[in-house]
């Protein structure tokens, strides 16, 4: 096993990568870069090998950012949908970490493994091969409301330490079984006999190294996670990815002033990522009191009986997020858009 620990589906993370020479040694210590505003999302294509805690920090070191967040971490095996909140951003994180996932991946049969991925040690074997019949015929018990334990390499905290501290010091680590949804799970492919390649949707909280090792259980086979891809998180799918590569050309062009490389067109503006909250227009004198943290009345024939959170907007631009209760617009998130704001896939006068 490699020293790169597994990772959890669960805290955002964030880490600032500038290096610094040796002063003691007689070399100069290099200036820091002066951080700047930026707002938006940047959905990262993550390779694999990666971690996210470490991607954060590409993305913070290329555009500068004084604030970035990620909204659910990858494992390093896996790669696929990393979103990544720069400043004002940070404040929508919540809710795409509480939207629906989507992943592809693969299980090898007749080994299971510590890390429940292909990157521990081999706990456990079994010679037993499962068709496909039988694991389509599973599959609907894994599917809906579902006890799963998280892995033992897992971020999540025992008295204050995480469980793959705990776990890699050689410690027992006993994790409480736990509800997760899985919305849809469903076996796409068997390329041989050792692997089956299936697809997930699941919801907060869902390892799907868990699942494949519950799975391989139940069918006698033992198995671990070989293979993982996120395709989804929340509103964020495979057309909004971006490649590493493709954005650090993207960002040093910026940063030489070629024209049409403006770094607001690289990234989703905040909004993007409350696609299931609806939106609402107010005034330029409503929203400097949104602003200031003061309610705003909702004005219409319908103010009196409109209840709910919304996306409060001012010329094209968020202004909050609030919650509206018998008439009242009540800020709950209030944005304040200083610097570059994201605005790729919207239309700019």
């Amino acid at each position: 096993m490699n020293n790169v620990t597994p990772l959890a589906d669960a805290d955002a993370a964030q880490a600032d990568s500038q290096s610094r020479d040796d002063g003691a040694a007689g070399r100069p210590i290099a200036a820091k870069r002066k951080k700047r505003d930026v707002h938006g999302w940047i959905v990262l294509d993550k390779p694999i090998g990666m971690t996210s805690t470490y991607a954060v920090s590409v993305i913070k070191r290329l555009f500068e950012a004084k604030r970035v967040g990620h909204a659910g971490t990858l494992d390093p095996l896996a790669s696929g949908s990393l979103p990544i909140a720069l400043g004002e951003g940070t404040k929508t994180v919540p809710f795409v970490v509480d939207g629906r996932k989507n992943y592809q991946f693969t299980i090898r049969w007749g080994e299971e493994r510590d890390t429940d991925d292909a990157e521990g040690r081999v706990a456990a074997t079994s010679a037993l091969r499962p068709d496909a019949e039988a694991i389509r015929a599973l599959l609907p018990g894994f599917t809906g409301t579902i006890e799963q334990i998280p892995p033992r390499f897992s971020a999540i905290k025992i008295d204050g330490e995480r469980a793959y501290d705990l776990a890699r010091e050689g410690e027992i680590v006993e994790l409480k079984p736990r509800l997760v949804e899985i919305h849809q799970l469903e076996l796409v492919e068997m390329p041989d006999p050792d692997h089956a390649v299936l697809t997930a949707e699941c919801g907060k909280g869902t390892y799907v190294r868990s699942l494949a090792r519950d799975l391989g259980r139940a069918l006698g086979a033992l198995g671990h996670v070989s293979a993982l891809r996120r395709s989804r998180v929340g509103p964020f799918g495979e057309a909004d990815m971006i490649s590493l590569e493709q954005l650090e050309a993207l960002c040093h062009r910026a940063a030489g002033g070629e024209l049409n490389q403006n770094l607001a067109d690289v990234l989703l503006p905040i909004e993007t990522a409350l696609d299931d909250i609806p939106a609402l227009a107010v005034s330029p004198a409503d929203a400097a009191r949104l602003q200031r943290g003061q309610a705003a009345l909702l004005r219409g024939r319908d103010a009196s009986i409109f209840r709910g959170m919304v996306q409060v907007a001012c010329g094209g631009e968020i202004v909050a997020i609030a919650e509206v209760d018998r008439g009242e617009i009540v800020p709950r998130r209030v944005f304040n858009l200083t610097g570059i704001v994201g605005r790729a896939g919207r239309k700019v006068k």
